[in-house]
């Protein structure tokens, strides 16, 4: 099946209306007004009516409705409904998911290391933080080259989260290719650490159900009162997937004087693994979207030639393997990514788009603005501490620089925490006063 069906089918499965109890026709007309402007935008089928414009946050609506980031990580109902009171109070074009939170039962119950969170390591009024650390040595490229899931549960799940350490004693399951090796492979399990750990997973994953169900809900809820999601499937550049998750910033730079070779192939490795991560989660969510933050590839972090030779190559091969299995990825630029551009029209045209943080927006519209929808970038400062005026000349300049010719959502430039509840309102009417 040729990538533009696959696109198209995903395209169907997403824009379907069936189980959705609208609250009455206007809402099913906003509803698909809002999609259609956003597929308009992103594969420039058309100048859309008007520009699309996209909010979005982790904590920023606990934070308007004074919900704690503590209440928000533990508080179900509480998180839910301050969400969806943001969609009757603010009405944006879509809805900012309080699945992008991340709840603090589940984190608890695995005993999770890689952050802090409220109240655990940070106060409760605090959002939670990365706590960056060395979680794959460097002598273990090849375990990870050589079979990346084993290396992936019997050492760095160990690592990340409390309820995983029993692992590390496990023999690798590719060890089970005889009758005479399955007894005493299982004899672990049958240890009071590992029963207790079976139980641990147990909670874990009736929390999760529970979480699941809940997301479910609010997503069903904001549909029938008009506001799509723009979520869907999550992945990660593979460079990114080695220097924040497995080496940590020092070492990845380290590593690409030291053993460049090594880093190379394990990008080779972890690529078709990032595709299918992205894929499975548009298959599960019936979204084409696969959201990718890049982190490490941005202009303030790597020189020119370090990127060409160790972040470009895996993620141009990422964003060629998802629109080849029809997904839209949503790629968010963090940092300025200026000296990147000309790299970004090298992409499938018209099949993704990049919401910057800090990239000139007028030299990204003039750069790739024919090929690739560009989203942004409404600084965050300006958001919480600038003046309504001052946000709407801002937004109208924007809009007056990149929306000519289409391939343009209005956004903030990062995902916010805070802000002035005015300068959102702002950014959001200031869209429908260019119709």
């Amino acid at each position: 099946m040729s990538r533009e069906k696959k696109l198209n089918e995903r395209i169907e499965k997403w824009i379907s209306i069936e189980g959705i109890s609208f609250k009455n026709e206007k809402t099913k007309e906003k509803y698909m007004a809002s999609l259609n402007r956003f597929l308009d935008a992103v594969l420039f089928r058309k100048e859309p009516d008007r520009v699309p414009v996209f909010i979005t946050g982790t904590f920023l609506v606990p934070y308007i409705y004074k919900l704690t980031p503590y209440e928000a990580m533990y508080d179900y109902e509480k998180v839910i409904k301050v969400h969806l009171n943001f969609l009757e109070d603010f009405d944006p074009d879509y809805a900012i998911s309080p699945g992008s939170i991340n709840f603090g039962k589940i984190l608890e119950l695995i005993g999770f290391k890689q952050y802090k969170w409220p109240g655990h390591g940070v106060p409760p009024s605090s959002v939670y933080q990365y706590v960056e650390n060395i979680y794959m040595e460097a002598e273990e490229y090849q375990w990870l080259i050589n079979n990346p899931s084993d290396f992936w549960l019997r050492a760095y799940l160990p690592r990340t989260c409390k309820i995983f350490e029993p692992f590390k004693t496990l023999s690798p399951f590719t060890d089970l290719w005889e009758i005479i090796l399955y007894p005493s492979f299982f004899v672990p399990f049958g240890s009071e650490v590992f029963q207790e750990t079976l139980m641990q997973i147990s909670r874990a994953g009736r929390e999760a159900l529970l979480w699941t169900q809940k997301m479910r809900e609010f997503s069903q809820q904001a549909k029938a009162m008009g506001y799509p999601l723009l979520t869907g499937g999550v992945t990660k550049a593979p460079f990114d997937i080695i220097a924040d998750t497995l080496r940590g910033t020092k070492e990845a730079l380290l590593d690409m004087y030291r053993r460049p070779e090594l880093l190379k192939r394990a990008l080779e490795v972890l690529t078709p693994l990032a595709i299918s991560q992205g894929v499975r989660g548009a298959n599960l969510s019936n979204s084409p979207i696969v959201f990718i933050p890049l982190h490490k590839g941005c202009d303030e972090f790597m020189s020119d030639a370090q990127f060409r030779t160790f972040y470009w190559p895996s993620f141009k091969n990422l964003i060629e393997g998802l629109v080849e299995e029809g997904c839209i990825p949503y790629i968010f630029a963090e940092g300025s990514f200026e000296k990147r551009l000309e790299y970004f029209r090298e992409l499938p045209e018209k099949s993704c788009f990049i919401r910057f943080e800090k990239t000139n927006m007028e030299i990204a519209k003039k750069t790739i603005g024919d090929k690739i929808c560009i989203a942004g970038n409404v600084p965050a400062s300006l958001i919480i501490s600038g003046t309504p005026e001052e946000v709407r000349y801002y937004c109208k300049k924007l809009i007056d620089t990149c929306a000519p010719g289409g391939g343009f959502i209005l956004s903030p430039g990062s995902s916010l925490d805070e802000a002035n509840p005015e300068n959102l309102k702002v950014i959001i009417q200031v869209c429908r006063e260019n119709l």
